[in-house]
């Protein structure tokens, strides 16, 4: 049986915000699950989301892309300031609807500005919470806007008890190595650093560009953090 199948188009209308995105089912899996979404400009269907779910879910874990509700809202355009904990909150459902679907452990990641309302979500929630996750995937965080260094968005990050895998280019506007790895120091956890060489905000994943290597670096990386 192959390791996993076409993903599904999943929704769960019962809870507010809903739940809306793609779900790869892990064939004879961990039990695991990834809930995985998006950042500011982007969708469920970043290129980069796609084949870290095919990666993982090949692993045995099972993936949820979604749409945070700023984008089920509307189709184009960045979130607002006040979405946030709207956003926070369909994460959350999108957790515990992965809670009823699997067995093992649940994991939250996003990119960019989805990576940094899981890491604040993950700040609020105490780690002996039945909403708790067992691990934080954070792709290109935004530590700082372009161009603005001391607008640094770190003040969550001292309440910050779930190890994480920070994955960061080595152009990325939007925070320097350096800046990355004083920033992981405020982290009352396990951290792993994942540098890409010459890769900016992206990952190197816009257009046609394709890092191909990425995806599995990056689930090897995971797998050191879950065993430390």
């Amino acid at each position: 049986m192959p390791a996993h199948a076409l993903p599904e188009v999943f929704t769960e209308i019962t809870v507010d915000p809903f739940v809306r995105g793609w779900l790869h089912r892990a064939s004879n899996g961990t039990g695991d699950a990834l809930v995985l979404t998006h950042g500011a400009g982007g969708n469920c269907n970043a290129p980069l989301l796609v084949i870290l779910a095919e990666t993982f879910c090949a692993a045995g874990i099972t993936v949820l892309r979604c749409d945070l509700p700023y984008r089920q809202s509307r189709p184009y355009g960045p979130p607002g300031p006040h979405d946030g904990k709207r956003d926070r909150a369909g994460l959350k459902n999108a957790i515990d609807v992965m809670k009823n679907l699997s067995s093992g452990r649940i994991f939250l990641g996003g990119q960019s500005y989805g990576g940094r309302q899981a890491s604040i979500l993950c700040s609020e929630e105490p780690v002996d919470s039945p909403t708790a996750v067992s691990a934080l995937l954070l792709l290109s965080y935004p530590l700082h806007p372009p161009g603005k260094p001391e607008q640094l968005r770190t003040q969550h990050l001292t309440n910050l008890r779930t190890r994480t895998l920070f994955v960061e280019g080595t152009r990325d506007p939007f925070a320097s190595i350096p800046e990355i790895e004083q920033a992981l120091q405020l982290i009352p956890a396990e951290t792993r650093l994942l540098t890409v060489e010459g890769a900016g905000h992206d990952l190197g994943f816009k257009g046609k560009s394709k890092r191909d290597q990425l995806p599995a670096k990056v689930l090897t990386e995971f797998q050191k953090l879950l065993s430390e």
